[in-house]
């Protein structure tokens, strides 16, 4: 019911009145109660996370649950291109002193696409794969593998540290006109929490 239609409900009886007010009320509660979910399945989850010895290193794997905004698909879709940040790092705490950080690992990826061949491409660096697909991207990324972020004997034996690993949108590589954006708007904001565990190499 629009407002116009509401003022007029105003002018008629009693027991009309009450029934508008009642389907206002029963409008505004469903859009209360359906705006969090809708803004809740947009985001980025870390779903699990491992670091194990192989021959050449300590290796790194990730899964995430990457949900995009329809804005951000859009702005992919128009040529802007986004920069997502992995972040790692190991720590062990020191009662004497500040904690020890052996490992701080970050590496960004980076998502475009070329309208006139219709691909997207997700790179790293010099380093890249296309796709015809956006979903193809987003599965890809959500799911790393053989991150090599530490020699063999970067950890001392029997110690215990603490992982962390999280990813984030990078807002500060956007475009200029697209960071004040992402500053008005919750649309842009695409970041885990810090998944953290345990470790004892």
């Amino acid at each position: 019911m629009s407002l116009g239609t509401f003022i007029v409900s105003l002018f008629r009886s009693p027991a009309g009145m009450l029934k508008d007010a009642l389907r206002l009320g029963l409008l505004v509660s469903l859009l209360v109660a359906f705006a969090p979910m809708a803004h809740a399945a947009e985001g980025i989850e870390v779903k699990a996370a491992t670091l194990e010895l192989a021959d050449d290193g300590w290796q790194l794997g990730a899964e995430f649950d990457i949900q995009f905004s329809p804005r951000l698909e859009e702005a992919v879709n128009r040529g802007v291109p986004l920069y997502f940040v992995v972040e790692f790092e190991l720590s062990r705490p020191r009662w004497y002193w500040f904690d020890e950080k052996p490992v701080q690992f970050s590496q960004t990826y980076k998502i475009s696409y070329t309208p006139l061949l219709r691909q997207y491409r997700l790179s790293v660096g010099n380093v890249y794969q296309n796709f015809t697909r956006f979903e193809e991207v987003t599965r890809v990324l959500s799911r790393l593998r053989g991150l090599q972020i530490a020699d063999r004997n970067a950890f001392s034996k029997d110690a215990t540290y603490q992982a962390g690993i999280r990813m984030r949108l990078d807002t500060a590589q956007l475009p200029k006109p697209f960071q004040l954006n992402a500053i008005a708007s919750r649309d842009w904001t695409l970041a885990s929490d810090w998944h953290r565990w345990s470790l004892t190499p």
